[in-house]
């Protein structure tokens, strides 16, 4: 289960404030967050994730308490417990497509790099599309299929949770369709919680719920 309660965060510099009262999302269930660009959807998710912690308030994800851990404790707990598909999709450009998938494999002793896995890194990036472009290196790769192989690698480790930041941001509607329909399946095969940001409300049906961010939040100036 996912719980915000009282939360307020603010970054140092800057005016932009987040203030939740209390949000919960239930294990399994599939939300999408909604609001304006600057309203704070990606700082929630980062909150959310350990990213961020709340100068105030308490995040629970996946039944633990992530807002007061440590930095290494948090980090590990995305490691095991959270798929993150950032914005930005944070690949490397000097790893292949399929290296890039496995990537959180080789930076963390807590996962082990066995062949069942490279056979699950090689199913997903078949059913995105791009089995046949496994070798090739990010800067040989479209925007959507960097994004693409962004979800693949955060699917990968099976999570508990799923987030995902603009998803379908970059892609034709085919693509939309079927990375949308992957990552509602492979939520509900894994008995996974989804959580998403999106400007796109033509996607919402494929959601259990939408909370629009002027429901609760109160901002002054933009988040970053």
């Amino acid at each position: 289960m996912i719980r915000i309660e009282d939360l307020v965060f603010a970054y140092p510099h800057g005016p932009f404030r987040l203030s939740i009262p209390d949000v919960t999302i239930e294990d399994g269930e599939k939300v999408a967050f909604i609001g304006p660009s600057g309203s704070g959807k990606t700082t929630l998710l980062h909150l959310l994730a350990g990213i961020e912690v709340p100068g105030s308030g308490t995040v629970t994800t996946a039944g633990c308490e992530v807002s007061s851990m440590s930095d290494a404790e948090r980090r590990d707990f995305r490691v095991q417990h959270v798929g993150l598909v950032f914005q930005v999709f944070e690949l490397l450009s000097y790893l292949d497509m399929l290296d890039n998938i496995l990537l959180p494999y080789r930076i963390n002793s807590s996962l082990a790099l066995t062949p069942e896995v490279v056979d699950r890194a090689k199913a997903l990036a078949e059913r995105v599309g791009m089995a046949d472009k496994l070798g090739r290196y990010v800067d040989r790769l479209s925007q959507g299929e960097r994004q693409r192989v962004a979800i693949c690698r955060a699917l990968l480790p099976q999570p508990r949770v799923l987030m995902a930041d603009e998803p379908t941001g970059n892609l034709d509607p085919a693509n939309k369709d079927r990375v949308l329909e992957m990552l509602v399946q492979q939520a509900d095969e894994a008995g996974a919680t989804l959580v998403t940001v999106t400007h796109e409300h033509d996607v919402l049906g494929r959601f259990d719920r939408t909370i629009d961010f002027a429901t609760f939040h109160e901002t002054v100036g933009a988040a970053p």
